[in-house]
């Protein structure tokens, strides 16, 4: 990026307080109409971030707890597929390793 790039962009507070990001920057982000965004209150004011950001740095976060605790992703992933399956036998009576049935 450049430094420009990062230039304190000033805009105006609408009426049930909407603010429309500059265009440049929605661009740059990857934004479209009905992206969904975080917004973090800061010490210095509002943090605005695209929500896979957010998502990827809550997944980094998780592995690191995971890896701290001898566990992986993975591991995880597949604990909860087997739940999920355990939990649609009880629930529906129906086994998912055993396919569709025609």
């Amino acid at each position: 990026m450049h430094e420009h790039d990062h230039a304190t962009k000033l805009v105006r507070m609408q009426e049930k307080g909407q603010v429309t990001l500059p265009a440049d920057v929605h661009r740059r982000l990857g934004l479209k109409k009905g992206d969904v965004v975080a917004v973090t209150e800061t010490e210095d004011g509002v943090l605005i971030s695209p929500q896979k950001v957010v998502a990827l740095k809550a997944l980094d976060r998780i592995g690191e707890v995971l890896r701290s605790q001898g566990a992986s992703l993975d591991e995880l992933m597949e604990a909860g597929r087997e739940i999920r399956g355990e939990i649609v036998k009880e629930k529906y009576g129906l086994d998912p390793d055993a396919g569709p049935t025609a």
